[in-house]
């Protein structure tokens, strides 16, 4: 309550600041290098990809360029918007977008998103506004890596160490907003780019407020000291007055992310498969759903959403199965005497997990098996337990494109410093899968694949699938000019207003 107070009294309400809310002190607000949720939607503001999806997620047009075409199912060209300038008032340039390539791929930097430019043969500057990419292959998502962040070149250039550069925390864009105060665990200050091309936002700043504690950021909203924030099932059941809903317009849809216990298969005690088996018999995935989100969640059945090419109707949730669990650990050599034991580890920053890790922790029990459970802070979570690989298990969620590449999620090479293949996935299978796929340019030939993909990896159950939770947002009623989408509600913020 103390921190509610503080904000109140030390913020200017202003009717031209929408008023936010982070989890967690971005790590760096870099395009290339944002992999946590604060700095990737911080850096969002910020910085434009040279493409972006429409409102709906259908169809790819342009950001900072003006247009696009394939002269051949290898070569990319792009015109560039030439009305566009850096946030300090240089001019926006084909150079900018050589140097974010060449950038991205040096050895120097330690970026997952790099995998996405594998494929690129060449990029070549025709003009200040005019620039090739020249693929090695057919590449299914050619036009979605663009969308990736812009860097300066003339700020960047002379730049001897990316990874820890002051540009990180004091980034230059090109977007909507520029950033105008850092205040680490305090308060971080966007102010409206009155030379953004696509023309000045109508909100004049963005303050987001960096609380770690879930119930701190709900008080804060039902205080109205938020203007948007997500509202959490049991919330929006149980705890929402009146009020709130004469303050607060509801929008509700699936959320394109999904909830997952991942297993370190680096660790001895996950590489048998029948242990991961038995694990994921043992869990009652309904339950969770049931008594954490009511009506507002469904069973995760694998690695890819709903709704997309890549989604495979034809695999279910494992249902929950004590006795055969227990048969298949005893075969093991696990029984009362030799309990199977491991840790989930997981981050407070999401206020849910912690509660489904209490519930597998009792579900699992019911098997023999022994879970001790950690939660940590969001950051002390990713540099000390995630990215170093020291854990058993990890609760964690991910959220995906429309269009899902596997091999940053699934294939071996991706077991990396910096990868996104956290739990050390290696079936030399689904690599074979997905080397192939990645010149398919054909999407109903991809979905076959993807489809035997989807089936495969979740029979070997390297994470345990849990739940696709729906993104329940609730935005103050003096914001006009919202328009939800089957994107939600963010794509057109610029043109948003607050009385």
């Amino acid at each position: 309550m103390h921190y509610i107070i503080y904000f109140l009294l030390s913020l200017s309400l202003s009717a031209s600041t929408l008023h936010l809310a982070t989890y967690a002190n971005p790590s760096r607000i870099n395009p290339i290098l944002a992999t946590d949720s604060s700095s990737s939607e911080i850096a969002g503001h910020i910085f434009n990809g040279l493409v972006k999806y429409d409102k709906d997620s259908n169809t790819i047009i342009g950001d900072l360029a003006e247009e696009f075409f394939y002269e051949d199912n290898t070569t990319l060209v792009f015109k560039l918007k030439q009305n566009v300038t850096w946030h300090d008032g240089e001019k926006f340039t084909a150079k900018d977008v050589l140097f974010t390539y060449e950038t991205i791929i040096s050895p120097n930097v330690v970026s997952p998103y790099s995998a996405n430019f594998r494929f690129v043969k060449y990029v070549q500057i025709v003009d200040d506004y005019t620039i090739v990419i020249k693929y090695k292959q057919p590449y299914f998502k050619a036009l979605e890596t663009w969308m990736m962040g812009v860097l300066p070149y003339h700020i960047l250039k002379d730049e001897s160490n990316l990874m820890n550069a002051k540009f990180n925390i004091d980034p230059i864009g090109t977007g909507p907003y520029k950033l105008q105060q850092l205040e680490h665990s305090k308060n971080i200050i966007l102010v409206a780019n009155d030379k953004y091309f696509d023309g000045k936002p109508k909100i004049d700043r963005i303050s987001f407020h960096v609380i770690g504690d879930p119930m701190t950021r709900f008080l804060m909203l039902q205080s109205t000291s938020l203007d948007v924030g997500s509202v959490e099932p049991m919330q929006f059941e149980r705890q929402l007055s009146e009020q709130f809903f004469k303050n607060f317009n509801i929008y509700e849809e699936i959320s394109r992310s999904y909830t997952y216990l991942g297993f370190n298969l680096r660790r001895e005690k996950f590489k048998n498969p029948k242990v991961r088996q038995a694990l994921s018999l043992a869990i009652n995935r309904d339950e969770i759903v049931k008594i954490l989100f009511f009506e507002h969640a469904k069973v995760c059945t694998g690695p890819f959403l709903p709704r997309t090419k890549a989604f495979n109707p034809n695999v279910k949730a494992p249902k929950q199965d004590i006795q055969k669990a227990k048969k298949l650990l005893k075969e093991l050599g696990y029984d009362e005497d030799n309990p199977f034991t491991f840790e989930i580890v997981t981050s407070n920053s999401n206020a849910i997990r912690p509660y489904a890790a209490q519930i597998m922790q009792h579900q699992l029990k019911k098997a023999g098996v022994v879970v001790t459970l950690r939660v940590m802070e969001w950051q002390a979570f990713l540099n000390m337990v995630v990215f170093p690989n020291k854990f058993d298990s990890v609760l964690l969620g991910w959220g995906l494109s429309p269009t899902p590449d596997p091999y940053l999620f699934w294939h071996s090479d991706n077991d990396r410093q910096g990868g996104f293949n956290l739990v050390g996935y290696k079936n030399a299978q689904i690599d074979k899968m997905i080397e192939e796929s990645q010149s398919i340019i054909d999407r109903e030939e991809l979905a076959v694949i993807w489809q035997e993909m989807f089936k495969i990896i979740t029979d070997d159950n390297p994470y345990l699938f849990l739940y696709i939770p729906n993104s329940i947002t609730a935005a103050s009623k003096k914001i006009k000019n919202i328009e939800p989408s089957l994107s939600g509600i963010w794509h057109n913020y610029i043109e948003w207003e607050k009385r």
